[in-house]
């Protein structure tokens, strides 16, 4: 996948790509959704990572022989952590959550890229972006808070999506510090190759996934959703998002996580999904973050 052209200046393919994985990843909340009125939320996360496996079966064929050996632990981690285990853990987060609220949580990433890539890789942190970041997690706490209930209570089932955020963070630094070497498609559809088994093992033997399917057109118009979801919202995107990161840094790539939410809830609304003035007034907070954490300074 090549992206490169003289036509284009870099920074413009960088924001292309940022924007068009901002219209993938913010729709995949929605696909959540669709999916699970039939399927439970380990479903859910099984059948969007074995399609997205079965997709990637060619790309990685065409790569598999050509990646030295000594990548391959790094590449199953990076799956496992950046794909098959926040995949359930989103499933799980909104069967108490509403896609937009998701959304809007998601923006944590960013926040768990710097502190782990200042951890474990020595990167420097700017004052700036201290400020953007923290700007962003204040808006994230309160939108846990606001994005509840009518008692506002903090919702926990938030922290899966935090949780997920964090191996995020992790995965993020990863790619772009130990994987670099590597052809985004490579990675990408190769420790997807890897991780389907173990979805399809779950799907299989550990739920109900055939009597669901008997539920007739619902239940295939649900199995439609989610294959388009690990699809589009997995494979493609990943492919995109490795390739992202290879060109700018990891912040910039993981702040694709601030605009999602502009397109988790545009999703949210039109499917019925009540917002308040405390909710627009939280993204507002962490999309902020994003101009400030991103900033030159």
């Amino acid at each position: 996948m090549n992206l490169k052209s003289d036509r284009f200046h870099p920074d413009f393919i960088s924001w292309g790509l940022l924007l068009l994985l901002t219209l993938v990843w913010g729709s995949s909340f929605i696909l959540i959704k669709k999916g699970l009125t039939v399927f439970s939320a380990s479903q859910v996360s099984a059948i969007r990572i074995l399609s997205a496996s079965i997709f990637m079966i060619p790309f990685a064929l065409s790569w598999i022989k050509r990646i030295p050996k000594k990548y391959y632990l790094l590449i199953f981690v990076s799956g496992f952590i950046g794909s098959l285990i926040p995949a359930f853990l989103f499933a799980l987060a909104q069967t108490k959550l509403d896609s937009a609220i998701t959304g809007m949580v998601n923006s944590m990433t960013p926040v768990f890229v710097i502190v782990i890539g200042a951890i474990a890789y020595k990167q420097r942190i700017t004052p700036v972006m201290i400020f953007g970041l923290t700007l962003a997690l204040i808006g994230t706490i309160m939108l846990m808070y606001y994005g509840s209930d009518e008692n506002h209570k903090i919702n926990l089932f938030a922290l899966f999506v935090v949780a997920a955020t964090v191996l995020y963070g992790i995965n993020v630094n990863i790619l772009k510090f130990n994987l670099s070497d590597l052809n985004p498609v490579a990675i990408s559809s190769i420790s997807i190759l890897m991780v389907g088994p173990f979805a399809a093992a779950q799907l299989i033997l550990f739920t109900d996934f055939a009597e669901r399917m008997t539920q007739g057109r619902q239940a295939f118009m649900a199995l439609g959703y989610l294959s388009v979801l690990g699809v589009v919202g997995t494979s493609l995107a990943l492919m995109l998002f490795n390739k992202l990161i290879k060109i700018k840094t990891p912040l910039f790539a993981s702040s694709v996580t601030y605009l999602i939410p502009i397109v988790a809830v545009f999703w949210g609304i039109i499917d019925g999904e009540i917002l308040n003035i405390m909710h627009y007034l939280c993204m507002g907070v962490i999309v902020g973050g994003v101009y400030l954490a991103n900033k030159k300074s």
